[in-house]
């Protein structure tokens, strides 16, 4: 069951709006687990030269579904980014599903991610910390961490590597390929 937080910014968020945005988005439903309650976070500007931009965050246990679209209507774009979630969605559950037949799982166990706002009101500081963020890493191969970090926008992604369970990272390189660091004991 999805449960909506929708902000507008510079826009009032009407019955109207609020109904087709809980409709639309509301359809990716079916692929999730029914008994688990997930928050979509929806926010909704409108800016001074009438372009309309749709973000959509749905932080689910074992992934984060993000996207965002920008159009000249704001109905436009809450469809293109439920089109473009979908897509990630159904592009994840190939990819695992095909890694998972690949390596013999019957069921997946994924584990949630938590985050955090750090509330320090130091501002001096150039190195002060504004966020923090707790992970609980999944077990994964190289290309999944990939899809995971190209699926929520980032340059990086940190996961535990299934094979040796160490730390990994893959980021995206200036040239548009991938690097990859493995952590290690010395």
């Amino acid at each position: 069951m999805l449960v909506f937080n929708i902000r507008g910014e510079n826009i009032e968020v009407t019955q109207a709006i609020r109904d087709y945005v809980e409709k639309r988005i509301s359809k990716l439903e079916k692929y999730f687990e029914k008994d688990l309650k997930n928050t979509a976070h929806v926010n909704l500007k409108v800016y001074s030269d009438k372009q309309a931009k749709v973000e959509v965050t749905i932080p689910l246990p074992y992934l984060t579904l993000r996207a965002e679209e920008m159009s000249n209507d704001l109905y436009a774009s809450i469809d293109l980014v439920t089109d473009k979630l979908e897509r990630q969605i159904r592009k994840y559950k190939t990819k695992v599903n095909r890694k998972s037949r690949e390596k013999g799982f019957k069921n997946l166990e994924f584990a949630p991610t938590q985050e955090q706002t750090d509330t320090d009101s130091d501002n001096d500081s150039k190195f002060q910390v504004v966020r923090t963020k707790q992970l609980a890493l999944k077990p994964m191969d190289n290309e999944e961490a990939i899809l995971q970090m190209d699926m929520l926008g980032h340059d990086f992604f940190i996961y535990e590597d299934a094979e040796t369970s160490g730390i990994n990272i893959v980021y995206r390189r200036n040239d548009g390929r991938y690097g990859l660091i493995e952590t290690g004991e010395e």
